[in-house]
């Protein structure tokens, strides 16, 4: 088996499997090389079923041959972050408190991709609970950015980030509050796409009636991540914000001329700190776009402002660690790592009316945004405000000089979104001053999933055009000529195999 299968998207080879050009078997076994040459290098895939996955690819292949009805996702090969129950798989969560937790079950979201026939063959890396954008964590280490594996590959979702930008997996899961879908997108040069709150349900949301944390789907293309997302949307009885969906328009996407659309762009929202050269990148990039659109204009924030987004975000982010942590908190607080412990003592230290106004003014965020799109069809923002930092620093402490606050403000361009409730996805647009990815954020009208595939699928067309523009791929050959530089700073267990076992837990 050679390499260049694991490099076709997950809809090629979709197509060429129900065509019996290729098989299954053929398939996982190029993306097992992959993961096998290159995760040594950045450590994206942690926990593994290689086994049982040949076993699944096999009983696939049987099925094609046998003329069985199949799903959309029938023997494609799956990552899935962990911070998502798998049946008999290792789930960490990131967090020494679970290095031995084996789900007996799956989780809604695992769940649907297997019964589209999706392959699980392995867990990709988070930060620990998820809490940050730079995914390290005391059970397996610090993922690597692929461009760079001394630089982050951002979070929470970098493993899946890093993984899909090796080719490793056709299909990779996400999970995102404050950006964790788009802002390893952003850093590792592939799609992550934040879902309408709802739109795909999930089962392991304490808070089940906040919008504020979603999961959803990264690719290496719109078009890969539009077919991830329409086997796992629509209604579900563990889900309240859950509501039905026409699953088979996401496997339709329609063509959108841009010419008639017309763009609102912001480089901060008028409230956010942005790197200076991430500025002059993001300018450089809507200067070469503005002429495919019939207008393309900055939007005055200080005539639609939205006020203090970054204590609201404080406030009903924290909520949700206090609800997944206070047992945990409550035996041992030494125990969780800095990053979520900061959030539980910060939600705990919150008053009822503190929560109060938090939701007050997220209501009015909402209303406000969405007043913009009376003028607009489309908001284009950088996804992050800094390129990819060394992967020893735990988040970006400061920008242009100025301290920011706590560990999560620099998702401040990404969580400004989150609290509007608005999908957005993080789409590849050429490369930074620095030689690294960049991220364009594409943030689309509320509950305009649909729509928002569908621009996003004509800019990454256009942009493929243009050199400057188009997706960057990392050098794997280049990254496979150097030392691995995580095996000699931190110590983590290697590629696990795991087959059984009962326990269950839940957690955000």
């Amino acid at each position: 088996m050679t390499a260049e299968l694991a490099q076709l998207t997950a809809p090629d080879l979709r197509a060429m499997i129900v065509a019996r050009d290729v098989s299954p078997v053929e398939v996982l076994q190029s993306c097992i090389r992959q993961i096998e040459t290159f995760n040594p290098f950045i450590n994206a895939v942690t926990a593994t079923c290689f086994d049982r996955a040949l076993d699944e690819a096999r009983a696939a292949e049987r099925a094609i041959l046998e003329g069985k009805s199949v799903g959309i996702l029938h023997g494609l090969p799956m990552g899935v972050k962990d911070l998502e129950e798998t049946a008999g798989l290792l789930t960490t969560y990131g967090s020494s408190l679970y290095r031995g937790n084996i789900p007996a079950r799956d989780n809604v979201l695992v769940g649907r991709l297997r019964a589209a026939g999706a392959v699980l063959v392995g867990k990709t890396n988070v930060p620990e609970f998820g809490a940050g954008a730079n995914t390290r964590n005391p059970v397996w280490g610090a993922t690597g950015n692929p461009f760079d594996p001394n630089l982050n590959a951002g979070g929470s979702s970098g493993g899946s980030a890093a993984a899909l930008a090796c080719d490793m997996l056709p299909i990779c899961t996400g999970s995102d509050t404050g950006g964790s879908l788009r802002i390893p997108a952003a850093k590792c040069g592939v799609v992550g796409m934040r879902p309408s709150p709802g739109l795909v349900p999930s089962d392991r949301r304490q808070l089940g009636w906040s919008p504020l944390s979603v999961v959803g789907p990264m690719g290496r293309t719109v078009a890969e991540t539009a077919l991830q997302l329409a086997a796992t949307v629509g209604l579900s009885d563990a889900e309240p914000l859950s509501y039905d969906a026409d699953a088979q328009a996401f496997l339709d996407l329609q063509p959108v001329d841009l010419s008639t659309l017309r763009v609102g762009f912001t480089e901060d929202f008028g409230v956010c700190e942005v790197d200076t050269a991430v500025q002059a990148t993001f300018r450089d990039k809507i200067s070469r776009i503005s002429g495919l659109f019939a207008s393309c204009e900055p939007i005055d924030f200080a005539t639609h402002p939205l006020g203090d987004v970054h204590r609201c975000f404080d406030i009903v982010r924290s909520q949700a660690f206090v609800a997944a942590m206070h047992d945990a908190y409550e035996r041992d607080p030494d125990s969780i790592g800095p990053n979520a412990r900061a959030n539980y003592e910060l939600g705990a230290a919150f008053t009822m009316a503190d929560a109060a106004w938090a939701h007050s003014k997220q209501t009015r965020i909402f209303r406000a945004f969405q007043k913009l799109y009376s003028r607009y069809d489309v908001i284009l923002t950088p996804t992050t405000p800094v390129s990819p930092f060394a992967w020893t620093h735990l988040y970006a402490e400061s920008i242009n000089g100025k301290t920011l606050p706590n560990y999560y403000r620099w998702l401040d361009l990404t969580y400004v979104v989150t609290l509007a409730t608005n999908p957005s996805l993080s789409l590849p647009c050429g490369r930074d001053q620095r030689n690294l990815p960049f991220g364009l954020q594409v943030v689309a009208p509320f509950r305009r999933d649909l729509r928002l595939l569908e621009i996003a699928s004509a800019l990454e067309s256009a942009f493929s055009r243009d050199p400057q523009l188009r997706r960057p791929h990392p050098d794997l050959a280049n990254l496979t000529a150097s030392i691995p530089p995580l095996r000699s700073i931190v110590t983590h267990p290697p590629l696990l195999e795991s087959t059984d076992g009962s326990a269950t837990i839940s957690v955000v």
